[in-house]
């Protein structure tokens, strides 16, 4: 640890310090809090933050001690995203119609992390309830990107994304409806993992009505990740998916450091939706990419966009339902952004019929694609078809459908896979030419297969890595 500060270590790193008693939990939980405290104001990670409770329960850690402790991230300091009930803590889901809301009982998730021994500061920024591909509500205004902040931090997770960039957290609990893990990690230059659907609990109180979002891991490296995302996987009674889990034994972490083998992997940088144009560096990114998995071994080879048109109008109307997952009386309707408004007034007009009717041809859509590629291993596409956009970009002051067209322009690869509910990862392999802004690409695995994905993301990060990347961040 000689010359390195507590920041610039990974979140297993830092539990290894705790293991060997160079530094302590409460240690740990100070730096950090020092570092959200100079950073946050400016960009805007956090809703809340809960330095008082992180330091008492860093101090129970420490007396407690690590010895024996299973868990890989003992004593490390996280963040939870707004979106998912931590019991006594604020938790707006972004919105101002919920801006005292404190939850009775914590989702599993934050149960799960708290007893693997991780310390959570707060609350990270999200939009309102989820809706949006970038980070922005009337709470406390907009996650701002950690290489330029001019530029919006991606969403909906673009709170945890500048947390673990900017070195406010070593790792951070995301979720992902339509690209809410993937987007944030694609501009803000991490590592982030979709996992399989029923892979994290979604419970007790959330709610599953389409099958779209999961929860996951956001982090600077791939072995990170893969610690978290052990740490939150794992069915509870009454979930309404289960992924298969992996053989006794084996860990998301152990996958890390395997070899993936020779894989066979279809990639594809056309769009579904019509009109969309894929910018010229984010399809330099994916070319970049095809050809670091060539030069490792690999097979990769052109195939076709396995999904069709007729997908955009699925997302929509079941997207447009899922907005009024938050029953509101009219008074606090109105205290919603333009929108969600728009969104929760289209999902009202939608017919039972309509509705049932979209989650039927949506996974129509899923068994097709998955049945399209069910010869490779891996399907290699870009994360996005834009480069990062201005905070002003995403503006809602005026007609909601031009924001909507323009995130579905932004977005346009990402929730396909959410509806087929396969794991997908983003990785920061590129950058643009003037090597200011991190580009992503992102990986897809079989269904419940994520160990792949991190064995061979883990592989890339060797071969290209990006670690040295944040020293920009993280140097001051």
């Amino acid at each position: 640890m000689t010359g390195t500060r507590l920041h610039e270590l990974g979140a297993l790193e830092q539990a290894a310090a705790v293991r060997k008693g160079e530094v302590s939990p409460v240690d740990l939980v100070r730096h950090h809090l020092a570092r959200v405290e100079q950073y946050d104001e400016r960009f805007g990670a956090f809703v809340t933050r809960t330095a008082e409770a992180a330091l008492s329960e860093a101090a129970a850690l420490q007396e407690k001690g690590s010895a024996g402790e299973p868990s890989a991230l003992f004593g490390v300091p996280t963040a939870v995203k707004d979106l998912v009930d931590t019991a006594g803590v604020r938790t707006t889901y972004g919105s101002r119609a919920f801006a005292d809301h404190v939850p009775a009982v914590d989702a599993h998730s934050v149960t799960r992390m708290r007893a693997a021994g991780t310390i959570s500061l707060g609350k990270t920024n999200t939009p309102e309830f989820g809706c949006c591909c970038y980070t922005d509500n009337d709470v406390v205004g907009p996650a701002r990107n950690p290489w330029d902040p001019t530029l919006s931090a991606g969403g909906s997770s673009g709170g945890a994304a500048v947390a673990v960039a900017l070195g406010l957290v070593p790792v951070a609990h995301a979720s992902d409806g339509g690209g809410s893990i993937r987007i944030p990690a694609s501009v803000c230059g991490l590592f982030g993992i979709k996992p399989s659907r029923g892979r994290v609990s979604s419970g007790p109180t959330g709610t599953d009505v389409t099958g779209l979002a999961v929860q996951g891991p956001l982090a600077r490296s791939v072995r990170d990740a893969a610690a978290l995302l052990d740490v939150l996987a794992g069915p509870e009674p009454g979930d309404p998916h289960w992924a298969s889990p992996l053989p006794d034994g084996e860990t998301f972490l152990g996958h890390a450091d395997r070899s993936p083998g020779r894989l066979r992997i279809g990639r594809y940088a056309t769009p579904v939706a019509e009109g969309v144009t894929v910018d010229p560096a984010c399809r330099a990114a994916w070319d970049h990419a095809a050809r670091l998995l060539e030069d490792l071994g690999h097979v990769v080879e052109d195939i076709p966009n396995p999904f069709g048109p007729e997908i955009t109008d699925h997302f929509i109307t079941t997207w447009s339902v899922q907005s009024l997952g938050h029953p509101l009386d009219a008074e606090r309707e109105e205290l919603l952004r333009p929108v969600t408004r728009a969104w929760r007034e289209y999902g009202r007009g939608v017919s039972g019929a309509r509705f049932a009717a979209a989650v039927t041809g949506m996974q129509h859509a899923a068994r097709r694609a998955v049945g399209a590629t069910q010869q490779y291993d891996v399907v290699l596409t870009p994360t996005l078809a834009c480069l990062p956009q201005t905070i002003e970009h995403f503006d809602e002051s005026g007609d909601p459908l031009v924001n909507l067209h323009r995130q579905s322009a932004f977005s346009a690869f990402t929730s396909p896979y959410n509806m087929t509910g396969q794991p997908a990862v983003s990785l920061p392999l590129y950058w643009t030419d003037d090597d200011r802004i991190p580009v992503g690409v992102s990986l897809v695995g079989r269904p419940a297969d994520e160990a792949t994905l991190i064995a061979l993301s883990a592989q890339l990060e060797e071969a290209c890595p990006w670690r040295d990347r944040y020293a920009r961040l993280l140097a001051p």
